[in-house]
């Protein structure tokens, strides 16, 4: 049984992809050929933005989002501190200071101790309060209604980390069109993904679209050899923007409808021994993963092993809080405020999800669990 599973994937969708990759060894445009343009074209449309720019990968993503943001030394950034190293590393990287805020039971960034981190965060002066990157954690997008209110309030930017979060919703608004700058991932493992790795920005602003054009690639002006910044090397290859194109067609026919009604099985069997991952009203989740908080008086140790001698795989999402990464060893703030993301660091495991999940493995999984 697979976790993910690719290559099943790539069994039913074996056609499109192939012909997708022939047409661009054919006509050998390996960088920046027309599929790169289309994609970006499809995606923006899709997300209900007015731009996207696809990238190498979705840290470089935030990177470029970052920059064009102007943050930098003396600059404080909101981070959940549940979550994917990239998010706080590419703060830190800019030379900002990460300050990071608990989760509430959605798994994403709590809203009221969001406040409450930038007013404590003013009162210490730890520097000058410039942006919130909020992550669509495990498929459901941030509470951006609320986040919106408090950014506006402070006078905050919101970048939105969706690299778990596309195919995400709030009353029919997509994921990666909630930020100032949103940005997502093509891992393989995404909801999205390549063969490789691949990465988008969205954004509605003109401004920041030329700027994140440019920082891109080697900061170029008018053309490429007309360099009038320092910028990056961050591009889609062609061959991963075929590959996606095919995908996101998937994805869009059938592929998201076939993750709810997984999550939707998982969460009426499960419910009653787990805590089953909690979808806010009006909010659709693209199940990145599908996680269960486990009873304290469960070893979650033990029941990996047992499920593992099942051939069922599990992940723990995420086993360490940014807040005790060994890189921010030194972080001694707000952290009694950071405690639920502690708590679920212990207690957290996630189960198969993917759109080819067969409902007779789905029962084996459920069974197990049950049993567990």
């Amino acid at each position: 049984m697979q976790f993910i599973d690719l290559k099943k994937q790539y069994e039913v969708l074996k056609n499109g992809i192939d012909a997708g990759i022939q047409s661009v060894l054919d006509t050998a445009h390996y960088i920046g050929g027309g599929e790169v343009k289309v994609l970006e074209e499809r995606l923006a449309k899709y997300c209900g933005v007015k731009y996207c720019l696809t990238c190498a990968n979705g840290t470089d993503a935030l990177t470029l989002a970052l920059r064009t943001l102007e943050i930098g030394k003396g600059d404080v950034v909101f981070v959940p501190t549940l979550t994917f190293f990239a998010s706080a590393e590419t703060v830190a990287l800019e030379g900002a200071t990460p300050v990071f805020v608990d989760v509430d039971d959605t798994f994403n960034i709590d809203a009221v101790k969001l406040e409450k981190a930038i007013n404590d965060a003013a009162a210490k002066d730890i520097g000058k309060a410039k942006a919130i990157v909020a992550v669509d954690l495990f498929g459901q997008p941030a509470n951006y209604v609320e986040i919106r209110k408090i950014a506006d309030k402070y006078g905050l930017k919101i970048i939105e980390d969706g690299a778990q979060g596309f195919g995400g919703s709030i009353d029919g608004k997509k994921a990666c069109s909630f930020g100032d700058i949103s940005t997502t991932s093509f891992f393989p493992a995404k909801p999205l993904g390549c063969y490789g790795d691949g990465g988008a920005i969205f954004t509605d602003n003109d401004g920041y679209y030329s700027m994140l054009k440019s920082l891109a690639v080697h900061g170029k002006g008018t053309d490429k050899y007309d360099n009038v910044r320092i910028g990056y090397n961050s591009r889609l290859d062609t061959v991963q923007a075929a590959i996606l194109l095919q995908k996101l067609t998937a994805f869009e026919n059938f592929e998201l409808e076939a993750r709810d009604k997984i999550a939707a099985v998982y969460t009426e069997k499960l419910a009653n021994k787990y805590k089953t991952p909690r979808v806010l009203d009006g909010f659709r989740s693209s199940w990145a993963q599908y996680t269960l908080i486990l009873p304290e008086d469960i070893d979650r140790t033990a029941l990996q092993a047992k499920l593992k001698t099942k051939d069922i795989p599990t992940m723990v999402y995420y086993p360490v809080t940014m807040h005790k990464q060994s890189a921010f060893s030194d972080y001694d703030f707000n952290l009694a405020d950071l405690t639920y993301s502690d708590m679920l660091t212990k207690r957290v495991m996630s189960i198969p999800m993917h759109p080819y999940l067969t409902p007779a493995d789905q029962q084996i999984i459920i069974d197990a669990l049950l049993e567990g």
